[in-house]
This record gives C-alpha cells, structure tokens and sequence, in this order.
C-alpha cells in the first residue's frame, strides 16, 4: 500500500480525555489487520466536509505491536479550517472514514544510548508509540511533558502507568514550567532529544540544545502545520495543462487535487518536503510556511510547498 493510497476503517470507539481532545479508536472496516507501523507514524485521516475533502495528518498513539487499531487524539481547533470541528461533531462511534497508510518522519533512533522526549499539549501524541517501542528496548528515557491546566492533563495518568518516575508533568497554571536547559544538561554521549508541540516550545528546546552544544543530528522535531487562509490567487498547471483557483481558505495542494491531478505528499503539513514543486513563473511573492524549505532556497524563488504555501500573486505556473 502507497501512502497516498487510502483504507477503509471504521470507529470503534471515541474518548473524551479532555476539553478540546477526543481519542479515536480506528479498526479496519473488513475487520482485518492494518498496515505495520513504527514509534511516531502518522496517518492521514479523508474527511468530507462542506464542500471540500479534508486531509489531516494525526499521530498513531497505539503499541506498533497492536496492528488490530489505531488510535489517534485530535484536538479541536475551533479557527482551524473544519477538519477538527469534523471529526469531534460529526464522527460518531460506528463511522466509517478513510485513512492512509503509516508513515514516519519522526522515528527514535534506536541505536542511541538515552532519548529525551518532550511534549507540549497534543504533541505528546506521537510518544505514546514511541513508549511502548522503548519499553521493549529498554532503552534508558525521560519524559517531558507540559499542560496549559490539570484540566487539559488527561493523559497525565496513563503516561505515570507508562512511564512511572521517567515521567516529569508540568502544569503551566500551577507556576510550572520546563527548563529546557537543565534538562538538556549533564546527559550522557549517545543521547537524542525529541520534542513535539507548539512552535515556541520547540524553538526553545532547539535553542538550548544549541546553547549547550548538542549536534544537530541529535536534536528531533515534528510540528504539523495547518494551510493558512491567504488572497485568492490562480495557478497554471503546466504539465498538466490545467489552470485552477486558489481560494482564500483552500490550500494550493487542495485546488491541484481537486482538478484531478496527482500530487505527491506524506505529511500535508509542511514537515516532509515530499509535495515539493518547482516555481516556474509568478508575477507576485512566494508566501512559504513549510519548516523544511532552507532560507537559501526559499530566497531564490524556484521551490514551493503546496501544502501549507502559497502566493501573493494573480497567476502562479508551476511545473506539474
């Protein structure tokens, strides 16, 4: 199975574990096993909405040992554009939905001799099959995990069964904070960092572990970005021979599948490079919001990430 290529699966059980998360249990629809996985894949979950086929990628919380199910936590994002608003309204225990395949742009590397991983909010999502991996390796870990509230700490009680005393909660409202820091500090020769959550929280763990001299190769980040809204805009399709419109809530990878062309992707967030296109004309400016793209090749105005990038511009031609 191609990972853009989707699979029926069916819900069989929804969770509330805190205000703005529900935990979606995902089986597959003929009852069969699902695809393999590994500690932090993600899939992509096709939801259709109001006029528009949402594609969100979530983070499989499930053992990789348990391929009967998924589960996924999606946390509602009242401004997002509807996907999260979908699957909490109108997703109900029975659903059936599609998903992709797994894929793993954050991996543990399993050779290393301790792993740090860091959470914000959601972004403890990706771990929870990270844990179960090092459980079995019994590779040393800790577990760093910050909260806006007790109230949004619902998984605070099954990571303490997971992780016991490697687990290290911080609840923002209580005075709690992490120090980046300290705990990047002291840590044995052979130890990687992951971090998950929101962007100023993984600026800070990347600026500490530069700080403290960690090399880039064992510093680990993954953020999923949502498309934001821009200027309605028109893009030429020259392989294609085809001219779409951008709307101002639509992403640029949207309107190309739309009008029936195959893009290439894995992330739909700007985290993987994989829907990469080349930039062949624009009388305007390329608006970029991928984290993968370096400051050298957005400058020179040829690459562009369609999944969550786009253009100030009245025409666009890209080669597709």
């Amino acid at each position: 199975m191609k990972p853009q290529d989707s699979m029926p699966v069916r819900v069989a059980r929804i969770e509330a574990v805190t205000p703005l998360v529900k935990r979606f249990t995902l089986e597959h629809a003929d009852g069969g096993e699902l695809p393999a996985f590994s500690g932090g894949s993600h899939i992509v979950v096709e939801m259709q909405g109001e006029g528009r086929l949402h594609r969100n990628p979530y983070s499989l919380m499930s053992s990789p040992w348990e391929t009967g199910r998924y589960q996924i936590g999606v946390r509602r994002v009242d401004e997002g554009r509807g996907g999260s608003r979908f699957m909490h309204e109108r997703v109900s225990e029975g659903a059936l939905l599609r998903v992709s395949a797994p894929v793993n742009l954050f991996p543990l590397l399993k050779t290393r001799r301790k792993h740090i991983l860091i959470a914000g909010g959601i972004g403890i999502t990706p771990f929870f099959s990270q844990l179960a991996e090092l459980q079995r390796l019994g590779t040393p870990y800790e577990l760093h995990y910050a909260v806006r509230s007790q109230a949004h700490a619902g998984f605070a009680g099954e990571l303490h069964r997971l992780a016991g005393e490697r687990l290290h909660l911080y609840v923002e409202d209580a005075g709690q904070q992490p120090d980046f820091a300290k705990v990047l500090a002291g840590q044995p020769l052979g130890t990687d960092v992951y971090v998950c959550g929101p962007a100023g929280m993984i600026d800070a763990v990347r600026r500490a572990a530069g700080a403290a001299g960690w090399s880039d190769g064992h510093v680990h980040w993954e953020q999923f970005l949502a498309p934001p809204a821009g200027a309605p805009f028109e893009a030429v399709l020259a392989r294609s021979g085809i001219t779409v419109q951008v709307g101002a809530q639509a992403s640029l990878l949207e309107a190309i599948e739309a009008a029936g062309v195959k893009a290439p992707y894995l992330c739909r967030g700007g985290a993987c490079g994989q829907c990469e296109l080349e930039v062949l004309e624009t009388d305007g400016e390329l608006v970029h919001h991928d984290h993968y793209l370096s400051a050298e090749e957005r400058a020179g105005g040829r690459k562009l990430m369609p999944c969550v990038s786009r253009a100030n511009c009245r025409r666009l031609v890209l080669a597709i």
